[in-house]
C-alpha cells in the first residue's frame, strides 16, 4: 500500500469515526438532559415520558437510528449502559462544554451537587466526571439502578475487562465514587483510527521485549536447557491440560518460573526466545513505572499490567525481582506494614495470574519463600564454562572479522570465566578498535584490554 491510499483510508476512517463519535455525543447529552429534567421535577410529578425512566438495562434515549453507522463500540458488545460511560470519559476531551451543565452550583448550599461527582481541572474550567457522575447519569437516586450501575465497573465486565476504561483512584479520605473516569489508550486508539500497540502505551509500566536472535545461540547447561523446555511444553499443551483433561479445578491456570544466576548468564533472553519460539508477546515489567512511593500506588500499577497481560496472553518478566518479591521484612512500622502487604498482593496476582509469569533475580536466597514454594520451576543460570565460553566467543565475534595470527579463542576461553554478556561487552570493544583502524582484524592485546576493563567494572583482578 503506497503513502497516497494509506492516507485516504486513513482520512475515510476518522471521518466515519468522527460522524459516529458525533452522533454519540449528542445522545449522550440528550440522556443528560432527560436526567436532569427527571431529577429535578417537582415532587409528586410523574415523569414528562416514558424516555425519562432511565436505567442502566435500558437507557432512555437508544444509540440513535439515522447515525451514519452506529457500530463504534460494536466489536466490545457493550450494552447501551456501558457505551453512554465511554461517552461521558472521552466527553471533556471531544466537547468539555457538553458537560458544563454539570458545574451548577446548589443554592442552598453554595456548592456544586455533590450527587453530580465529578472535579474541575486544573484550569478550573472543565468538569471531569468521575464514577459518581456515571451512576447519577444512569441511575438518578434510585438505589437500586445505581448498585447494578456499579457493577458495571467490575474487573470481569467490558469497561475495566477489556481495557477500555481506566479508573483513576480518588484522593485519601474520598468515596471510591470519586475515582476518575480516564479512557484508556486501547480507546483512543479506536478512536483515531489507528491500529493499538500496547507497546507504545505510555502509561502502561511494561516495555515489550524482542530478539533477532534464534534459539540455537542461547549458550546453557542442558539441565538447564531441559527446564527450559518443560515450560515451551506447558504453553504449547497446557490449555489441553487443564480444559480438555479437566484438570483445571485441580491446577492453577498459571505458570510461574525463577530464572537465577549472575547478571550475563542468559536470564533476559531465554525470555525473550521462550515468547518468540512460542509466538507469545514478552513484557518486561518496568520497576520505576510501578513502584511508587504512596501508599497503594504499586499495587495499582502492577493491577493495570496483570489486567492487561491476562487480556493478551502475554509472558511477563520481571527483572531484578527481588526488588518487588523479595523477603517480608519485619514490622517496626507502617511503612514496614505497608511493603508486606505488596508483598502480599504480589503474590496473590501472580498465583492467580492465567499466563506465564517469569522472575529473575541475582540470588535465589534474596526470594520470599513464599513465592519459592509456589513455582512450578527454579532455574539456575550458571556462569558458563571453558567450553561454553568458547562458543560464545565463536558465535558473538562479527564474520567479516579477522582474528590475529596466533589468537587462540581456546586460551582466552580458559584462561577468564566471564559471563555471556561480559563477552558480549568485550566483542563490542574490541570490533570497535578494529573498525577504527581499518583493517579489520580482531587483536590479541585488544581482547586484553577489553577483559580487564570488564573485570575492572565487576572489581575482579585480571
Amino acid at each position: 500500500m503506497d503513502d497516497q491510499t494509506a492516507a485516504y483510508r486513513m482520512a475515510n476512517a476518522l471521518n466515519s469515526s468522527a460522524c459516529q463519535l458525533e452522533a454519540g455525543l449528542e445522545w449522550l447529552a440528550e440522556t443528560l438532559r432527560q436526567r436532569l429534567t427527571a431529577y429535578f421535577a417537582a415532587p409528586g410529578q410523574p415523569p414528562a415520558s416514558e424516555t425519562d425512566r432511565i436505567s442502566p438495562a435500558a437507557p432512555g434515549f437508544p444509540w440513535p437510528t439515522d447515525a451514519p453507522d452506529a457500530a463504534l463500540f460494536d466489536d466490545y458488545s457493550l450494552s447501551h449502559a456501558e457505551q453512554l460511560v465511554l461517552l461521558l470519559a472521552i466527553a471533556p476531551a471531544l466537547r468539555p462544554q457538553l458537560l458544563d451543565v454539570l458545574l451548577t452550583r446548589n443554592e442552598a448550599t453554595g456548592r456544586g451537587f455533590a450527587e453530580f461527582g465529578g472535579m474541575q481541572g486544573a484550569s478550573g474550567n472543565a468538569f471531569l466526571p468521575t464514577l459518581e457522575t456515571a451512576c447519577f447519569l444512569l441511575a438518578g437516586d434510585d438505589l437500586a439502578a445505581r448498585l447494578e450501575t456499579l457493577r458495571l465497573f467490575g474487573r470481569d465486565q467490558p469497561l475495566l475487562g477489556q481495557g477500555l476504561l481506566e479508573l483513576l483512584p480518588p484522593q485519601p479520605g474520598e468515596a471510591f465514587t470519586a475515582a476518575l473516569l480516564q479512557p484508556s489508550t486501547v480507546l483512543l486508539q479506536r478512536l483515531l483510527a489507528v491500529p493499538h500497540d500496547d507497546a507504545q502505551d505510555p502509561l502502561l509500566p511494561a516495555q515489550r521485549m524482542q530478539t533477532g536472535l534464534d534459539w540455537d545461540y542461547l549458550v546453557l547447561p542442558a539441565h538447564t536447557l531441559e527446564q527450559l523446555d518443560e515450560m515451551r511444553v506447558w504453553l504449547a499443551h497446557g490449555a489441553a491440560l487443564l480444559d480438555d483433561w479437566g484438570m483445571r479445578d485441580k491446577l492453577r491456570p498459571g505458570y510461574t518460573s525463577l530464572f537465577y544466576g549472575p547478571p550475563g548468564t542468559g536470564k533476559t533472553l531465554a525470555a525473550s526466545l521462550i515468547g518468540k519460539l512460542c509466538g507469545r508477546e514478552v513484557y518486561k515489567i518496568d520497576l520505576s513505572m510501578v513502584v511508587s512511593k504512596y501508599i497503594g500506588e504499586t499495587e495499582k500499577n502492577l493491577a493495570r499490567v496483570f489486567d492487561r497481560a491476562a487480556r493478551r496472553d502475554w509472558i511477563l518478566f520481571f527483572d531484578e525481582a527481588d526488588a518487588l518479591f523479595g523477603k517480608r521484612t519485619s514490622i517496626h512500622d507502617a511503612h514496614d506494614r505497608y511493603a508486606n502487604q505488596e508483598v502480599s498482593y504480589l503474590l496473590q496476582r501472580i498465583e492467580e495470574y492465567p499466563g506465564v509469569a517469569i522472575l529473575a533475580s541475582n540470588l535465589k536466597g534474596n526470594m520470599d519463600d513464599a513465592f519459592l514454594r509456589r513455582f512450578q520451576s527454579v532455574i539456575h543460570f550458571p556462569l558458563p564454562g571453558a567450553q561454553e565460553r568458547l562458543k560464545i566467543w565463536r558465535e558473538a565475534l562479527p564474520e567479516k572479522a579477522r582474528l590475529e595470527p596466533g589468537l587462540e579463542l581456546e586460551h582466552i576461553a580458559e584462561q577468564h570465566e566471564l559471563s555471556g554478556g561480559t563477552i558480549m561487552n568485550v566483542v563490542r570493544f574490541v570490533s570497535l578498535r578494529a573498525l577504527q583502524r581499518g583493517d579489520g582484524v580482531i587483536r590479541e592485546r585488544d581482547l586484553e584490554d577489553g577483559i580487564q576493563r570488564e573485570l575492572h567494572k565487576e572489581g575482579r583482578a585480571f
